[in-house]
């Protein structure tokens, strides 16, 4: 393995710790929001946005931007299956709790936990260790799909029955683009998709709100006090921001309109009070995180830094666009936050955790 050089890219860290500045200042302005429904509230999720989110990640960050990333390669199945055990927590009574119609989450001493964004880091490790071991076997299906479809089975198991079909569906994406950067051929994948086309559509059979999320996706007066009303507001405080927008903390979608404004619904008021301009500074700047981490992945020294690169980048990248594609109508609502602005303390940490990783991929990057 080359040695490391002296300073990680400086254009992916910039574009991250923009991304992470201006959510803060989003997230503050939004959380204000929770004053007109619960005052306590706003503290507790601010305090652990800033201690947990912002400041354990950057934390995180630099610590694993300095750890040399084939580290993990030799425990990359290891720490897949303890991410598994870990997710699976969340059905034991008193360590587990439900939210919302969900069980997600841990509750130990008395932080929360998310542990599926665990989940998503160990899974991009494992499945770019299986690629980097078999990669000379993938002319045959067996090993081109074989341990992609094992990983997702199993992480399908635990994330469906929660359940949580947004994150099984991001690390579904995020699977596909590590094989077909892996050098999987398209007609391997071309039946994976088969297959995931027949999965989804007996899921949407078996559970009818998601096939309620489709129809009103098509037309949202289906569910006028449900989805479809999150979408009307949405689009309302979408459209209210205008060009340049109300101006920061200015929303008033976010007072008992917007469903979840610290949440899923944050693009929304971040377009309402920076308008279509600052709207297209937030996209413009995960288009660049994306393009520069691709960049990174392409002149890895190797098979396994690449396809984590390619892996994080993919995953990150994709919750965001799936997000900010609901909000403006163009997808179904998933419920999944935006990536470095949403409120979750623990998404946070682990998406700057993800980034560190990557850092240090780029600090061996060949020059051509």
């Amino acid at each position: 393995m080359p040695a490391a050089r002296k300073h990680v890219d400086r254009f992916f860290l910039f574009v991250t710790i923009a991304l992470v500045v201006i959510g803060f200042f989003i997230f503050s302005s939004a959380s204000l929001g929770l004053l007109a429904r619960d005052g306590v509230q706003f503290s507790s999720v601010a305090v652990t946005q800033l201690l947990l989110g912002v400041g354990g990640g950057l934390i995180a960050m630099l610590i694993m931007a300095n750890i040399p990333y084939r580290t993990y390669r030799r425990f990359a199945p290891h720490l897949f299956i303890a991410a598994l055990v870990l997710t699976a927590l969340v059905f034991i009574p008193g360590l587990g709790y439900e939210a919302n119609g969900a069980r997600r989450w841990l509750s130990i001493f008395g932080l929360s936990l998310q542990p599926a964004e665990i989940l998503k880091i160990a899974f991009v490790l494992c499945l770019s260790w299986y690629y980097s071991v078999n990669y000379r076997k993938l002319h045959d299906i067996r090993y081109a799909l074989g341990g992609l479809v094992a990983a997702l089975g199993l992480v399908g198991i635990i994330l469906l029955l929660q359940p949580d079909t947004g994150t099984f569906a991001i690390i579904g994406v995020t699977g596909v683009a590590v094989a077909v950067a892996a050098g999987v051929k398209i007609r391997h994948l071309a039946i994976l998709g088969l297959g995931l086309v027949v999965a989804l559509l007996v899921l949407a059979l078996a559970r009818p709100y998601l096939l309620d999320r489709v129809t009103t996706f098509m037309d949202p007066a289906n569910d006028p006090h449900g989805s479809g009303y999150q979408i009307k507001q949405s689009l309302i405080a979408i459209g209210s921001g205008g060009v340049v927008g109300r101006g920061l903390g200015q929303s008033v979608q976010k007072f008992n309109y917007l469903p979840e404004p610290i949440g899923d619904s944050i693009f929304s008021v971040a377009a309402e009070e920076f308008g279509f301009i600052g709207s297209l500074v937030i996209i413009g700047l995960f288009l660049a995180f994306a393009l520069r981490g691709l960049h990174i992945a392409a002149r890895a020294p190797d098979r396994f830094g690449g396809l984590v690169s390619v892996g994080i980048v993919i995953l990150i990248v994709t919750q965001a666009f799936i997000n900010i594609g609901s909000m403006v109508g163009l997808m179904p609502l998933t419920g999944e936050p935006l990536t470095f602005i949403s409120h979750g303390g623990t998404s946070l940490l682990l998406a700057l955790v993800g980034v560190g990783i990557v850092l240090n991929v780029s600090r061996f990057s060949k020059t051509r």
